[in-house]
């Protein structure tokens, strides 16, 4: 319907619904004369038909378009009407057919219950998490304490999953295809270096697993090598490469206690943080980045991994100080924040709450790593500092 036939006015020597035209009538428009025949105006274009309602309202707009409706226009309105007209309130003298509008009644407000006080929640299945936490840490403590070998088995499994949740979320979210064949074998093979040859093992798998991303990646078209590449190598440091300092932690004599001080100091960093920041947490540590996190939260990270750290130096850790374990949950506790924060930056610029769904309550395998790979070799460091690499 064109826009005439609603509002503005027709020109001289022109017709509408308001008058004739000087070409005589048209299809579709009312016949020519002298005067506006409404009767024969709806034959020739049907109008929307409003039951028991002036043709023309009261009051119409300045420039004869379309009159504004009164009255009821819907079958519950009509029915609502008629029930507000035998309503006791109702006044006998008022015209059935007039607008409701037109004598308002007075509307019962009832007071609203006010809303009950909602508890803070955890975002999380917290009885799922429990369980598949205590489950991951009767794995890991009976694999650390009775073959070490087979610990690091465990290590290179978790590094190899997380490795594939990584490079599958940056397909999904970026479009960066990070070859994940070579960094799956290049990264278990760096965990296991590092347990056998230390440092510099982990150093020459690293070098040989970016390598081998590279040349992988050339069997594909060149459009986007230079971000996949960048993606793999960035992959290969992140993930494999850190976790080797958790398999050169347990060359030492007391390796098993070391790498049990390190998950305990961790773990227990990200629970105080959790528990006060849940409690008390009011000011935000990074609102851009991880909004959940207060600086409350990181007080207790700090207070709770320090005396956990001076425990475990003064009874787990051979030749291991009390004031050495306080040193040690203070770094434990920055190390594990940033790289918490760190992976909320990857997740957030990804667009993704988590890298995946393979632990109920807890997310992905990258979840939980994101405190413990940065975390490792600033632990690795300090027990060579203070006790040694024996």
């Amino acid at each position: 319907m064109s826009d005439s036939s609603w509002g503005a006015p027709p020109a001289a020597g022109q017709a509408g619904y308001w008058g004739p035209t000087a070409g005589g009538p048209v299809q579709g428009a009312a016949p020519a004369g002298p005067a506006y025949d409404a009767p024969q105006a709806q034959q020739t274009r049907p109008m929307p038909v409003v039951p028991d309602d002036p043709a023309h309202g009261g009051a119409q707009d300045d420039d004869r378009g379309a009159a504004r409706l009164s009255g009821p226009l819907f079958r519950d309105e009509t029915q609502g009407f008629a029930r507000r007209s035998t309503s006791p309130t109702h006044d006998p003298t008022l015209n059935p057919t007039q607008s409701p509008r037109q004598n308002p009644e007075p509307m019962s407000h009832a007071p609203q219950p006010a809303p009950a006080p909602q508890k803070k929640s955890a975002g999380r299945d917290l009885s799922a998490a429990i369980g598949v936490g205590v489950g991951l840490g009767v794995l890991i403590i009976a694999s650390l304490f009775i073959v070490k070998a087979v610990f690091v088995g465990v290590v290179a499994v978790a590094v190899v999953v997380g490795l594939w949740e990584l490079t599958s979320r940056l397909q999904e979210r970026k479009g960066i295809k990070a070859p994940l064949v070579p960094l799956a074998v290049g990264g278990a093979a760096m965990v296991v270096a590092g347990y056998v040859r230390g440092a510099e093992g982990a150093w020459v798998a690293m070098a040989l697993t970016s390598l081998a991303v590279l040349v992988w990646r050339m069997i594909e078209p060149p459009e986007g090598y230079l971000k996949d590449v960048t993606a793999g190598v960035f992959a290969a440091f992140y993930v494999p490469f850190l976790a080797t300092f958790v398999a050169m932690m347990l060359t030492a004599d007391d390796g098993s206690w070391r790498v049990l001080t390190f998950l305990l100091l961790t773990v227990v960093s990200d629970t105080g943080a959790y528990a006060v920041g849940w409690r008390f947490g009011k000011h935000k540590l990074a609102p851009r980045i991880s909004p959940g996190k207060t600086r409350e939260g990181l007080l207790g990270a700090v207070l709770f991994a320090m005396v956990a750290g001076a425990l475990c130096m003064q009874f787990l850790i051979d030749d291991g100080r009390w004031w050495q374990g306080l040193l040690l949950g203070l770094a434990v506790a920055a190390s594990a924040t940033l790289g918490d924060l760190g992976e909320s930056m990857i997740k957030r610029d990804l667009g993704i709450k988590d890298m995946g769904t393979l632990l109920p309550g807890h997310g992905g395998i990258m979840d939980r790593l994101d405190s413990l790979l940065p975390t490792a070799p600033v632990v690795w460091l300090l027990m060579v500092v203070f006790v040694g690499s024996a």
